[in-house]
């Protein structure tokens, strides 16, 4: 098979796999192509350093010879299936539940020291299985503010009289 050959079947199977196997429709929603786009913005930007510059030589007998930004075609298809199949599989496996469950005190962008980010994430299958118990301190259940699920408003604890 020619590169071509390869690029176009490569973009068939992504295709396939988004609307048949998978059933994610993503080639339907305007995000998709947004993320598609600025994938391409830097594709291009890649691809036309390398072919440009000679890193990266293509045999022209393999190729249709219609370059874009250096690169030939073919290439921008092969990213094309690359960046479908991921999104397709990304979006297909956060409907099947995996790391749903994801916690807001586990993200990276928290303050080293934090409780919250010394622990490992929450593994349990549902609500209704047992947790373990969180470390003692700031925030945490044994901690001043009370429950990490029923933090204290930003102006100290409500008190009713």
């Amino acid at each position: 098979m020619t590169y071509t050959q390869l690029a176009l079947a490569g973009v068939a199977g992504a295709v396939l796999v988004d609307t048949v196997v998978l059933r994610t429709w993503l080639l339907r929603r305007k995000t998709y192509w947004t993320a598609y786009a600025i994938v391409l913005f830097f594709q291009l930007i890649t691809n036309g350093i390398f072919t440009g510059f000679d890193i990266v030589r293509y045999d022209p007998d393999a190729i249709l010879g219609l370059r874009i930004a250096f690169a030939p075609v073919e290439d921008l298809l092969f990213g094309y299936a690359m960046v479908t199949l991921t999104l397709s599989m990304w979006v297909w496996l956060g409907r099947r539940g995996i790391n749903r469950r994801a916690r807001p005190g586990n993200r990276s962008t928290e303050r080293p020291g934090n409780r919250s980010t010394d622990r490992p994430a929450d593994r349990s299958p549902g609500p209704s299985a047992a947790r373990p118990a969180p470390p003692a301190g700031p925030g945490t259940a044994s901690g001043p503010r009370g429950s990490r699920r029923d933090p204290a408003p930003p102006n100290g604890p409500s008190r009713r009289r």
